[in-house]
């Protein structure tokens, strides 16, 4: 993979993933562009987890689905393959993860019906322009993310534990970060809890389920937010024959900024 790739925008990181010069995680890359997770599932799974998505709008703000067998979202990324453009995908098979690639198109089947989800990463640019530092971007690292003890409202067969990401605030800049990422339920708006982990059953935050850990320091505390990663802890438990998603951070980017999602 090449390190040095240069990135502008969403159709460069598309080019990127392609050709496989990219395979890493996505915060901060294209800070204006809304980024999404990716859920894929046959057409006779799809209705469920459509229905599961209107159930659980936070950890699942649906931006899109695309229709059986087309692997191009027209109408937030036309042009894009989602069989190729993400930088790595995960395979689920009868509830167990299967593999990891970086292409899809050996894989793909005329009923796969995909679902882009928002991501929190899409609200850091305006948490870094209101002066709330973003702790794995001044790091360099994936955002850390983990599995709850709140349970999902089900849907069908799909049922599971709510994933959250974290993210340390100082305590004095918590209500502004509150009111920031409110504004784009979209792409999963206001935290879902703040302090104590504990609270809902994370029992260390130093041990993410996802992504790495990041510095907590003094006067700062953590941040929850509800998580695009939930899908694939519903996959652990639902069992479809088949679900391939993002690798949790390596998000699919759109063509769509976050300044459109302040006027949907």
């Amino acid at each position: 993979m090449t390190t040095g790739t240069e990135i502008s925008g969403p159709e460069d990181l598309w080019r990127a993933c392609r050709a496989g010069e990219w395979d890493r995680p996505t915060p901060g890359v294209c800070g204006e562009y809304v980024q999404t997770n990716l859920v894929v599932l046959p057409r006779a799974d799809a209705f469920d987890f459509l229905r599961f998505c209107g159930r659980n709008p936070k950890p699942c703000p649906l931006i899109e689905a695309t229709d059986p067998g087309d692997p191009e979202p027209k109408l937030t990324a036309p042009g894009a393959d989602l069989r190729t453009d993400l930088p790595r995908y995960r395979v689920y098979r009868d509830g167990e993860l299967m593999d990891g690639p970086t292409d899809l198109r050996e894989l793909w089947r005329e009923d796969f019906v995909s679902f882009l989800i928002g991501c929190s990463f899409s609200f850091e640019e305006a948490l870094l322009a209101a002066g709330v530092p973003v702790r794995h971007i001044e790091a360099g690292t994936n955002v850390p993310m983990y599995r709850t003890d709140v349970p999902c409202t089900p849907a069908g067969r799909f049922s599971g534990p709510l994933v959250v990401s974290m993210r340390p605030v100082p305590a004095r800049l918590v209500p502004l970060t509150v009111t920031t990422t409110a504004r784009v339920p979209q792409v999963h708006g206001a935290p879902v809890h703040v302090g104590d982990p504990g609270a809902i059953g994370i029992a260390d935050l130093d041990r993410p389920d996802y992504g790495e850990p990041v510095e907590m320091r003094a006067g700062e505390l953590p941040v929850f937010w509800a998580c695009g990663v939930t899908p694939q802890a519903v996959a652990l438990e639902a069992a479809p024959e088949i679900m391939v998603t993002h690798a949790p951070g390596h998000m699919f980017v759109t063509r769509m900024t976050n300044r459109e999602l302040l006027s949907v």
